[in-house]
């Protein structure tokens, strides 16, 4: 009950310091847009709150200490502790944050649905391999914004958004609380996944203590603004392949495109190259890649694993991720959110490979500056054999 109580008082909170914004800001629009906009907000919220307060949660011990958290209930977490016991030590933990599942549907995905629960398993099973052989894995459910959501005004979203963040800030505080016990954290997450790790990232980890534990946040396809360091100071973005306490972000695209719904023209994204680990405009060649993997669907398992599949460079303008060497075509958007020629959906998979690696030398030098807090982390290893982009290519696509 008190997570509920909790949500409620977000999304009413957030409805009402965003409705004193838009008549402060927005004198220019005409009273009917106001009107229209602020009627579907307190329809929307009336409704969510209902079926918030419908809900039942059963209370099933995960662990010997009684807590009133709705994330006491095991049956709140995809997975819990996975990896726990097994011959090889796994002494970091992962909280990993699920994409979107549903892109039909109402504004939000309910948790306790079950078919929407076997959703959440593939997605996390689908990405949970690139982390899982050095990590305690906890991820949990949360009532998340579903395509519906995304396709509301920008007001509307960010309260939709925040009622999601609520469930994700309560189960990540449950785990501090009860599991974590001082223990390496890696926080990682995709698409609306990656927007939670960062909401996560800003609200805890001005803490130092929390600061010295992270290794590592994989915020992949959020598209975090330019000038999110600006606006929190104690937030880092990765610059090499062994550098911790950062965050890892990219969202790939084709090199003609200039705007998407994440990315608007004109606006810039923070990204770091996952095949040469820069963050200049170099192209990384394809020979980098270490493998592509696409997964059998809702099982984790690699269902076929290309190396050198592609290459990839950073925009300079947009900071979005630019894949070369594929036809667009063969990796179509599949939903009408988003551009053609997003490679959004493939985000971990072109890089699948690269990424599991980096997660292990990520880890190996936070141990090792662990071990040796006096001792300046090395240079990054990581091999760097790019080339320049010329202009003129910029806005064409490199054929196979």
């Amino acid at each position: 009950m008190i997570g509920i109580i909790k949500k409620r008082a977000v999304l009413l909170a957030c409805a009402a310091a965003m409705t004193i914004s838009a008549f402060g800001c927005g004198a220019g629009q005409s009273s009917s847009r106001r009107n229209r906009n602020n009627n579907t907000t307190e329809a929307t919220t009336e409704e969510i709150t209902s079926r918030s307060e419908s809900k039942s949660r059963p209370m099933i011990a995960a662990n010997q200490i009684y807590s009133n958290s709705p994330y006491y209930d095991r049956l709140k977490w995809v997975y819990y502790g996975e990896g726990e016991g097994q011959v090889k030590k796994r002494d970091v933990d992962l909280f990993l944050i699920a994409p979107t599942i549903d892109y039909k549907g109402e504004v939000f995905v309910d948790s306790d649905d079950d078919a929407a629960r076997e959703k959440f398993h593939a997605v996390i099973n689908e990405r949970m391999g690139i982390f899982a052989e050095n990590t305690r894995v906890f991820a949990p459910y949360y009532d998340q914004v579903s395509k519906k959501g995304y396709e509301a005004s920008d007001r509307d979203k960010e309260i939709y958004l925040q009622f999601a963040y609520a469930d994700i800030s309560e189960a990540f505080r449950y785990y501090l609380q009860f599991e974590n016990k001082g223990r390496p954290i890696i926080i990682a997450g995709f698409s609306q996944g990656a927007d939670m790790c960062l909401r996560l990232l800003k609200d805890y980890f001005s803490d130092e203590k929390l600061q010295s534990q992270l290794v590592a946040a994989y915020a992949i396809g959020g598209c975090i603004p330019e000038n999110t360091a600006e606006e929190f100071p104690y937030l880092h973005f990765a610059q090499k392949a062994d550098d911790t306490g950062v965050i890892v972000s990219f969202d790939c695209e084709a090199p003609e495109v200039s705007e998407s719904i994440f990315c608007p023209e004109g606006s810039k994204i923070i990204s770091i190259n996952p095949l040469n680990w820069t963050t200049d405009s170099t192209i990384a060649k394809k020979e980098l890649n270490k493998g592509a993997c696409f997964m059998k669907k809702g099982t984790g398992e690699i269902e076929s694993e290309v190396p050198g599949l592609c290459g990839c460079y950073i925009d300079p303008e947009r900071g979005t991720l630019k894949v070369t060497n594929i036809n667009k075509k063969d990796y179509p958007p599949v939903y009408d959110i988003f551009t053609d020629g997003s490679y959004r959906l493939y985000d971990y998979e072109f890089f699948y490979k690269n990424l599991q690696e980096n997660v292990g030398v990520r880890i190996e030098a936070y141990k090792a500056a662990q071990a040796n807090p006096d001792t300046p982390a090395e240079t990054s290893t990581a091999q760097t054999e790019t080339t320049q982009p010329a202009a003129a290519q910029k806005a064409n696509t490199v054929k196979r």
